[in-house]
């Protein structure tokens, strides 16, 4: 089984790099032979391989691809996630055209306009490809259509694997459990807009001429008909009211040059002006998109019936996915299984969202984890997370959490061992559920990071 391949569109060579590992389990599998493909979720860094590498992944031999339901084209919830989806990046272009074009932006658009860069980079490749063609790339390895998957319906089987049981907990069906903060106003929207969209969608039109003048916003704060166009204050229309020159009070106390500023006034006003700063609210869309897109992930509990272990794959999923989780159950013959009982039994987690802050809650996620043998493994890198502003991945807090119900026995992608071939993990094995560790670095003579790291897991 293969979950997900790819890398950020922020770090250097990643295309290269993802060749590398291509070729590698295209050796390590016999030629490339797939049992199950899984897809978790459509962000570029979890399936810009399938793109990058299409040539490499052709002599692939993939017998079925799983998908979680919010990909499915045939689903009517899944489609109406897909237009507030569309219509979001649409908009986040839009904007993110218009700061890049920008001369001299205030501190906040510039900050919103590199934060638009890093979130686009999960829609858009390095040259501008969509996310979706990566996604389709990895669903046409199979000959067969993909099988899509969501939470609540009997476990998954494999008759070649009698003691394997897969448990889907996510993406839920309940648009209420896509939250995105606790927040009821700042819910994921399955619908073809919400009030950003429609509101950024607009405000770009009205810039360019093309707008709808019939246009209702409800988040602007006036009536359209109140007022002066600034483009007309600012070539001197003097406003309706005769009492009052709106173009000598914009160019005196927003636009500048004061022509008699007092002694201490700055003489140009023009720090005062904010009429770029409706474009903020990307941010909040840009944030609405990039959470609620992580928490469709597709989540995967692996319950091996012979030791009554569990390897649990959340892939990117955040809050609202996992809070999902809590009530599911499934009834097999005499035994009641639940999410509880699964996360008690996890002996190996995949660390959902590279360690992010709201990777995982406390309460309903690292609390349950009890097992003894706990393992983890956190795709991230803390340096390459740096330079694309997220500042907080992994979060300090998690790491901690996480050493302690593990008794150390966590690997990260930027450990330093993995790119020694003689490096050694802090960890003791055999330990816990590990029974074995080996690595190889991609090549030492480039100091670059390492290639793969293989556990034995029981």
């Amino acid at each position: 089984m293969l979950i997900d391949c790819g890398v950020h569109v922020s770090i250097k060579g990643g295309p290269a790099l993802v060749a590398d590992i291509v070729a590698d389990i295209k050796k390590a599998t016999d030629g490339g032979k797939i049992d199950v493909l899984v897809v978790t979720h459509e962000h570029w860094d979890h399936v810009s391989g399938f793109l990058t590498s299409k040539d490499l992944f052709a002599g692939f031999e993939v017998k079925d691809v799983w998908m979680a339901w919010t990909e499915n084209p045939a689903d009517q919830q899944a489609v109406e996630l897909d237009k507030f989806k569309a219509s979001a990046l649409t908009a986040l272009q839009g904007v993110s055209q218009r700061l890049d074009a920008a001369q001299e932006p205030t501190a906040h658009l510039a900050g919103i306009r590199d934060g638009l860069q890093s979130v686009l980079g999960f829609q858009f490749g390095a040259a501008g490809e969509r996310v979706r063609s990566a996604r389709d790339a990895a669903a046409s390895l199979s000959k067969t259509k993909p099988t899509y998957l969501e939470p609540g319906k009997p476990p998954l089987s494999i008759k070649e694997l009698p003691n394997l049981r897969i448990y889907v907990l996510g993406p839920p069906r309940d648009k209420a459990a896509l939250r995105l903060e606790e927040k009821a106003g700042e819910m994921f929207p399955l619908a073809s807009g919400g009030p950003f969209t429609r509101a950024l969608a607009e405000g770009l039109k009205m810039n360019d001429g093309t707008g709808d003048a019939t246009y209702v916003d409800e988040l602007c704060p006036f009536e359209r008909h109140v007022g002066t166009e600034l483009s007309a204050a600012l070539n001197g229309d003097k406003g309706s009211d005769p009492k009052i020159d709106i173009g000598a009070f914009v160019r005196e106390h927003y636009a500048g040059p004061v022509s008699h500023p007092a002694p201490t006034e700055d003489p140009d006003q023009s720090w005062r002006r904010i009429d770029a700063d409706w474009m903020g609210i990307a941010a909040d869309l840009a944030l609405q998109l990039d959470r609620g897109v992580n928490n469709t992930s597709l989540v995967l509990a692996f319950e091996f019936t012979d030791s009554n272990n569990v390897f649990l794959f959340p892939g990117d999923a955040q809050i609202g996915n996992w809070l999902s989780w809590k009530d599911l159950k499934w009834q097999l013959e005499q035994t009641t299984v639940t999410t509880a009982d699964l996360m008690a039994r996890t002996v190996y987690l995949k660390v959902a969202h590279h360690g992010s802050q709201n990777a995982m809650p406390q309460k309903q996620g690292i609390d349950l984890l009890t097992s003894a043998d706990l393992s983890a493994f956190i795709p991230t890198n803390k340096d390459d997370a740096k330079n694309v502003r997220w500042h907080e991945m992994p979060y300090d807090a998690i790491l901690t959490a996480l050493a302690a119900k593990t008794n150390g026995r966590v690997i990260r992608a930027d450990d330093k061992w993995l790119a020694d071939k003689n490096g050694k993990p802090t960890f003791a094995a055999p330990s816990g559920s590990m029974r074995a560790v080996r690595h190889a670095p991609r090549d030492a003579a480039r100091g670059e990071g390492g290639l793969w790291v293989e556990v034995d897991l029981v």
